[in-house]
């Protein structure tokens, strides 16, 4: 069973900060990469940041200088610290993991909303 709650997230204004935090619970698995979704209304979901197991990080060409990725292997939890909001960084944001054993298959939080006003 794998379980990730998001927190963090809300109302933001442009040119401010807010920060996701993402734990995961993963019985009898590794988890590989855990990262972060968006997905803003009418369009696809798309990778917003990344990091592997090892601290590889990856991030969309959208948020590279503005967002950080940081990942706590001991806990389990991953973070997006986003500075310099832009209002098109309005979305709901998931938080993913995959698991060691599993490929390339992707599980999934419950998304949090971020809005970010002009």
């Amino acid at each position: 069973q794998v379980q990730l709650v998001e927190s963090g997230g809300g109302l933001g204004q442009a040119g401010g900060s807010l920060r996701l935090s993402c734990a995961a619970a993963a019985s009898f698995l590794r988890i590989n990469a855990m990262g972060w979704y968006r997905q803003a209304p009418g369009s696809r979901r798309e990778l917003v940041a990344s990091s592997t197991s090892t601290g590889v990080t990856t991030y969309a060409d959208s948020v590279k200088g503005r967002f950080t990725i940081s990942r706590d292997n001991a806990e389990n939890t991953v973070s997006l610290q986003m500075n310099s909001l832009k209002p098109e960084d309005t979305a709901v944001y998931y938080c993913y993991a995959t698991m060691q054993s599993l490929g390339d298959i992707h599980y999934w939080g419950k998304g949090t909303l971020v809005t970010v006003s002009s």
